[in-house]
């Protein structure tokens, strides 16, 4: 099981919770700021299909 770091949305209203929120102004920015997430803490962005990108780290420590 993972534990969701980050989440990367279009809309802050339909979203919250524990994880950092980063709210991004176009999908092309959201898809951007998702993937570099997923880089820098070495973790995986999933795509949602609702404006919403999660990160999610899958190491075995989560």
């Amino acid at each position: 099981m993972g534990r969701i770091v980050a989440v990367v949305t279009l809309d802050d209203e339909k979203v919250g919770g524990g994880a950092p929120i980063f709210v991004a102004g176009t999908p092309e920015e959201q898809q951007q700021t998702a993937f570099k997430l997923e880089k820098i803490l070495d973790a995986a962005a999933h795509d949602l299909q609702n404006g919403t990108f999660i990160i999610v780290d899958h190491s075995s420590g989560a």
